[in-house]
């Protein structure tokens, strides 16, 4: 395993659409995402933001509170998304430092594929629910930018840049 050099805002992968896992064998950077995830630390990570153009996502969404439970998610499609929304503060691994209050569904069912291609389908709640669309939403090259008002948007991305070195 090997951790991966995780790519930053505005670099133009993050806003690129990913194509779907196909026959390739995904184990191993699935394996090397979770190590790097881990480090970051973080609680999920998608495979655009360490520069692989592909539907899969990582995530550990309780580990940092007990035990882990990883989860490798491959080619997921959000079936469906509840009424209920909640706004909170989200961070990305790839825009480190900035946290942005994101409104979301606060339940989704989610099906996807696992490494030994078993198709899987649930509903996901609370945090869980949160976390799977934020990477789902890397799967579709947005980032939490995308989800801001123009104007609040672009007075974070100022005051991020800002932050960058030269």
């Amino acid at each position: 395993m090997a951790r991966l050099p995780i790519l930053t805002w505005p670099d133009p992968r993050l806003a690129t659409p990913c194509d779907p896992v196909g026959d390739e064998d995904v184990a191993g950077l699935a394996a090397d995402m979770l190590e790097t995830m881990y480090a970051a630390p973080g609680r999920a990570l998608a495979a655009p933001q360490v520069g692989v153009l592909k539907r899969l996502f990582v995530m550990d969404v309780s580990w940092k509170e007990g035990t882990p439970a990883p989860r490798i998610i491959i080619n997921p499609q959000i079936l469906w998304r509840s009424d209920s929304m909640a706004t909170g503060p989200e961070g990305c691994l790839s825009i480190p430092g900035v946290t942005t209050d994101i409104t979301r569904a606060t339940q989704i069912r989610m099906s996807w594929t696992d490494l030994h291609g078993q198709g899987h389908t649930e509903i996901l709640t609370g945090f869980a629910a949160i976390c799977a669309q934020h990477e789902y939403d890397h799967l579709d090259g947005l980032v939490t930018f995308d989800r801001l008002s123009p104007d609040l948007r672009a007075a974070t991305e100022a005051a991020y840049l800002d932050t960058m070195p030269t």
